[in-house]
């Protein structure tokens, strides 16, 4: 994680109007209206026995107290029971009353009504029982206290889990995973990046980010828990239209935060009283300050999985939600200077989020930015104004995929193309298309490429191809159809005949080969904590689990992911869910890697359960679209005509 903490809170504004790229048609007059509903606002009055705890920095909310781990002491029910009652006369102003929401089922979610029975049984702390709760606080703090204190031996925290007694890895999976989840009004909206009791150092992993509760939601969705899912759909949908800015400017609306959080703060003119607000950052706080360019792409997917998991498809088809579709397919669709159909985006604008060498066309953003095109045509209802933008979106896979299948794939025989390429060439018919120069193709790539399998590069610009092998894009490329059918296949083909070096002790390798010497030097500035084989220089991250299974999956290979579940069982737990693991092999927990982080928890879990039932894959899986080959068949080649370059695609 780079992205700071913001230290402003604010309210969240009504939704704008975007001015600015795609010029069809987005909003009629009935979406206005439902806009102005979206100004979210949360108050609750304390006691004023409280009130000191209430603000005091290290613990703002009781669902927020990142510096007390009571899952390390008592149950998840017992922690929500002790914690909830401050939210109970919470009054919110929301679009919808989140509380009220339920499953497609029609059941309200389990692990919410859990904590309300739970609290109504036990009655453990009301207005009467204030001492009680007191007591109740002390004795958790205590535990605590006696538990960390206990498991350092030397100097380093041996595995806590021991003392707990948890059954197996799962069930201690779920209960972190449950204990990492965010309240806002009294609703779970999200999971924090993690939780981790050794570093004093929080930095903004208490918040939530939009990539990382990807997996946590998945999750959720897949264990029947679907309200999280719509609250935390919703709650970022109201962020959308921020605009905060960075030197006086703006980025363009329609952007979704990196993360966001939810702060406690005291109300104006009421020293008996706080509210909550959801503060979030677009980058501007960032390590860098780059601004995201995955959230929006990830929160489409998210949609599209809720609507078929739940079969609640009135989330999607809300005017709101439509509107924000469509808000991040104008942003992604906007004309540019750019020739390509792939997004120009910066470095570390998705998961690899430092300087790592990947601005320009990133294989990551490709798959995520195809994925998304392929999920919001599903979602988008068919409706006058949308003809324009669909027609758009349309034209854009149809020249996207071509471009990805076409210029970024590499093999054993591409690489010989490659190797006796001609430069310099001016013509339409050009082979040499972006003058990639031979010399740039290095010694570790003759020797790595397997004679058997391929992979999509990592990226593409004129004059540069960067032969890094990138996992996520991969990875999605087969679960979206980016790939072709047959390139799919020697994806996964590679990552067997290359088992050693992307998963070897601890799976998966973010990206191989690693930085280093003077390379490393220039392309990531001397980045102490991407050092070679460290963090996103050829890291090794668990939470890459849950991709790899959703592909394996797909082109019906589970025993590809099955045995990487099986190698990081061996370890993950005992390491205390680390971030990600160094060196070559993955024989070391990362060297600033957070511990008991979320998304290695939710990444293992989601593996699970889709190889326990491959079926609900299918919330994620796109298959090939039958019209975008027949339009990639009919794409036309060689010189165009003046009269025809609005309706040809750039290939």
């Amino acid at each position: 994680m780079s992205l700071g903490t913001s230290k402003t809170a604010f309210l969240v504004p009504s939704r704008g109007l975007p001015q600015t790229g795609y010029n069809g048609p987005l909003m009629n007059s009935s979406d206005l209206a439902l806009n102005s509903q979206f100004r979210v606002k949360c108050m609750k009055k304390r006691f004023s026995r409280y009130r000191d705890f209430i603000v005091c920095p290290s613990m703002l909310h009781s669902q927020l107290r990142t510096h007390q781990f009571h899952w390390r002491g008592v149950s998840f029910h017992d922690y929500k029971t002790y914690s909830r009652p401050w939210l109970k006369t919470c009054k919110g102003q929301q679009a919808e009353n989140a509380s009220g929401i339920t499953t497609g089922d029609g059941n309200v979610s389990k692990h919410v009504n859990d904590v309300e029975t739970s609290n109504l049984a036990s009655n453990v702390i009301s207005t009467n029982h204030s001492i009680e709760f007191e007591d109740v606080q002390a004795q958790q703090l205590k535990r605590k206290k006696e538990v960390l204190s206990s498991n350092i031996t030397n100097g380093a925290i041996t595995d806590s889990f021991d003392t707990i007694g948890l059954n197996s890895i799962e069930e201690e999976a779920w209960d972190l995973l449950r204990e990492s989840v965010v309240y806002y009004c009294g609703n779970p909206i999200g999971t924090i990046a993690a939780m981790d009791p050794t570093s004093s150092n929080v930095l903004n992993y208490d918040q939530v980010f939009i990539r990382d509760f990807i997996p946590s939601g998945i999750a959720f969705l897949l264990k029947g828990e679907y309200d999280i899912v719509r609250n935390f759909i919703l709650c970022t949908l109201q962020l959308q239209s921020w605009e905060k800015t960075i030197d006086c400017h703006s980025p363009g609306q329609g952007l979704m935060p990196a993360s966001f959080k939810v702060r406690t703060v005291p109300l104006d003119g009421d020293d008996s009283a706080t509210e909550e607000v959801l503060d979030p950052d677009f980058g501007e706080a960032a390590i860098g300050r780059v601004a995201p360019v995955d959230s929006g792409l990830w929160w489409i997917i998210l949609l599209r999985a809720y609507g078929k998991c739940s079969g609640d498809l009135s989330v999607q088809e809300r005017v709101d939600v439509q509107t924000g579709i469509k808000m991040i397919l104008k942003l992604c669709l906007a004309d540019g200077f750019d020739m390509f159909p792939t997004l120009l985006v910066t470095d570390g604008s998705c998961m690899i989020d430092r300087r790592m060498g990947i601005h320009g066309h990133p294989l990551e953003i490709q798959a995520l930015f195809y994925s998304a095109l392929r999920c919001a045509r599903e979602m988008l209802t068919p409706e006058d104004g949308s003809a324009d933008l669909l027609r758009a979106l349309n034209n854009r896979l149809v020249a996207l995929s071509f471009h990805i299948r076409e210029y970024y794939w590499i093999d054993l025989k591409k690489l010989n193309e490659i190797y006796r390429y001609k430069t310099e060439e001016y013509s339409y018919d050009a082979v040499n298309k972006f003058n990639i120069y031979p010399d740039q193709i290095s010694p570790w790539l003759v020797e790595w490429m397997p004679n058997k399998g391929g992979y999509l590069i990592g990226n593409l610009q004129p004059a540069h191809m960067d032969f890094r092998f990138f996992s996520l894009g991969n990875l999605w490329s087969v679960v979206n159809s980016l790939a072709t059918e047959e390139q799919s296949h020697a994806i996964l083909d590679l990552i067997e005949a290359k088992w050693s070096d992307l998963v070897a002790e601890m799976p998966f390798k973010i990206c191989y080969p690693a930085l280093d010497g003077q390379e490393w030097q220039i392309i990531t500035g001397c980045d102490p904590k991407n050092t070679p084989w460290s963090y996103h220089n050829a890291g090794s991250w668990p939470t890459l689990l849950w991709q790899l299974t959703v592909a394996c999956i797909k082109k019906k290979r589970t025993h590809i992911a099955a045995k990487a579940v099986e190698i990081a069982e061996r370890r993950i737990s005992r390491d205390r869910w680390p971030e990600y693991y160094d060196t070559k092999r993955s024989r070391l927990i990362g060297k600033q890697s957070r511990l008991y982080q979320t998304w290695s928890i939710a990444g293992y879990l989601v593996a699970k359960l889709l190889l326990a039932d491959p079926s609900k894959a299918n919330i994620l899986i796109t298959e090939e679209d039958s019209e975008l080959v027949n339009a990639l068949i009919c794409a036309p080649r060689g010189k165009r005509g003046r009269k025809n370059l609005r309706q040809a695609y750039i290939v």
